[in-house]
């Protein structure tokens, strides 16, 4: 694809709240090559999926696993879902799920999302996005983490 066309993808999908629209784009993109294109319109699926209030933890966590779901669904071939994390929210809710996560051994959805470049959608960042919902040690424990696999406090390289 060319830049212009590239352009005007990706204006299209900045104004996309449709989850199907979106997932349409994105397969088509990656049918043409256009890794650009498939990437920015997976990644605004995953930012319209959640149903809770844009900007609150709960969001950013839903978000999180909406984008490690789609990714590992795509790879693999599959339906995946994190099951286990799934039933931990319904148990403990998402703030409390996120301080276990990240004062615990490092999970392997960190793992993940880092090695697929998506560092800020990480517990670790999610929980220095909103640092008055969690207590210092598990905002140093986050800071830590990301620090040492070569990230800012927003999850970037």
């Amino acid at each position: 694809m060319n830049d212009a066309i590239t352009l005007r993808a990706l204006a299209l999908i900045e104004g996309t709240d449709d989850p199907d629209g979106l997932r349409k784009i994105a397969a088509n993109a990656r049918r043409q090559g256009n890794e650009v294109v498939a990437r920015a319109a997976k990644l605004r699926l995953y930012s319209v999926l959640p149903s809770e209030e844009p900007g609150t933890l709960e969001y950013d966590v839903w978000q999180s696993i909406f984008a490690l779901e789609g990714t590992l669904s795509e790879e693999r071939g599959k339906t995946i879902r994190l099951s286990r994390t799934r039933q931990k929210i319904s148990r403990d809710l998402e703030q409390q799920t996120v301080e276990d996560l990240v004062l615990g051994k490092q999970s392997e959805g960190f793992d993940l999302l880092v090695e697929r470049d998506m560092g800020e959608l990480t517990f670790e960042a999610l929980a220095l996005r909103h640092p008055d919902r969690f207590e210092a040690a598990i905002l140093d424990a986050a800071k830590s983490r990301l620090s040492a696999a070569g990230l800012d406090e927003q999850g970037k390289k």
